[in-house]
């Protein structure tokens, strides 16, 4: 299942943070990454970035067959800068 193995990228994420490198993960631009994950001939890919060195924000994903569109880097950067501009607002917290 496509679901495990996302699972299994993203504990890979906060167990290795920013030592976490090709195969597994790759710099976009302007400090956006992606998780990268294939299954069965489809490539998935989770875009993260940092905030400071204590966490990995998960910013958005998708199904791909060649490089990462424009459309979801956009996307992603657009999400980055709406957190880094009030992180409290844009964080997930369990009540």
């Amino acid at each position: 299942m496509s679901y495990c193995k996302c699972v299994i990228k993203i504990e890979r994420l906060r167990a290795l943070g920013h030592e976490l490198r090709r195969p597994e993960a790759d710099l976009l631009r302007q400090g956006n990454y992606e998780l990268r994950i294939g299954r069965e001939g489809m490539n998935y890919r989770i875009l993260y970035f940092f905030h400071g060195r204590m966490a990995a924000i998960l910013a958005h994903g998708l199904a791909k067959e060649r490089e990462v569109p424009a459309k979801d880097i956009r996307a992603a950067l657009e999400r980055k800068r709406l957190f880094e501009q009030d992180p409290q607002t844009h964080t997930y917290r369990e009540e």
